[in-house]
């Protein structure tokens, strides 16, 4: 199957986002760069784009991550520009949510069973809640939160790196922050501004299809980049990896009931090499992925 990311042009409709010394309006630049953006993962084999808002309209926050989810995506990413009362501020950011707005809203969850229990499946809908008990179901979406947010802050990671060879970096890392339109615990989600809409220079490099198609590029390779080497279970990427390369003698494909330290016994080396030879910052690690056994 492909590998679905959807994007969502921010604001629309009655709501103009930030409008530029110029009068340029935010909705109509992130809606360019998002349909730029779906042409770029729609052209790559393995990709398909899911376009959140097509046209001119507005759609509540928490309808967009229904969308996506209704479509399966396997990623969701917000585009958005900046703004600030100062003409001053300009670059890039990226934002993953906040540890604490994944746990407030892990909870929301919680207390919104009815519709949400199914879920902790991920796409598929494969695991449901309905006969868990409270704390497992509060584990086991805890669980989930976790991993998607590790995702997150990965593929932004390698989002903001490509984004700094097109344009300035307002931040040189990943921010993280409690934005309503990223709080799905089942889908990793980014939130990017493609730069101050309120500095006269950028809001006109904003404006410019040159420029938009650089962004639109950058964003796209950053997360082909990590899906590339992380390709969700039953994708095509994930079946040319497994006919195409199989694992050498110094590497591991992660079986089904796999831990970290399980594997570093086995092969004799410390779990923190281990980690450090596959960049691995968390212990969070998934079926079909190819680890590196560092030498003991």
């Amino acid at each position: 199957r492909d590998i679905i990311i959807a994007i969502d042009a921010g604001h629309g409709g009655e709501d103009p986002g930030a409008i530029g010394p110029a009068g340029t309006r935010e909705k109509d630049v992130v809606l360019e760069i998002s349909r730029r953006l779906a042409a770029e993962v729609n052209r790559t084999e393995g990709f398909k784009a899911v376009l959140i808002r097509d046209g001119d309209y507005y759609l509540g926050l928490r309808q967009r991550t229904q969308l996506a989810r209704e479509q399966k995506a396997d990623f969701f990413v917000s585009i958005h520009a900046d703004a600030f009362t100062s003409p001053r501020p300009q670059g890039s950011s990226v934002y993953a949510l906040s540890q604490r707005g994944a746990t407030s809203e892990t909870a929301q969850w919680l207390a919104d069973s009815e519709n949400r229990a199914d879920l902790i499946g991920g796409v598929d809908g494969s695991l449901s809640l309905r006969d868990k008990d409270q704390v497992l179901r509060g584990v086991l979406l805890d669980l989930t939160m976790t991993a998607t947010l590790n995702d997150s802050l990965s593929i932004g990671g390698q989002v903001l790196e490509q984004l700094g060879r097109v344009n300035r970096l307002h931040k040189s890392r990943v921010e993280q922050a409690g934005f309503m339109v990223l709080k799905s615990p089942d889908i990793p989600s980014l939130l990017i501004e493609v730069g101050f809409i309120s500095n006269p220079d950028e809001e006109r490099r904003l404006r410019d299809p040159v420029h938009q198609q650089g962004l639109s590029t950058a964003i796209f390779s950053g997360l082909r980049e990590h899906f590339q080497s992380n390709p969700p279970p039953a994708s095509l990427l994930a079946w040319q990896r497994d006919n195409q390369r199989r694992p050498t003698g110094n590497e591991y494909r992660i079986q089904s009931g796999d831990t970290l330290s399980a594997i570093a016994i086995r092969h004799g080396v410390p779990v923190n090499q281990l980690k450090q030879a596959n960049d691995l910052n968390g212990d969070v690690i998934r079926v079909g992925q190819v680890l590196r056994i560092p030498s003991s």
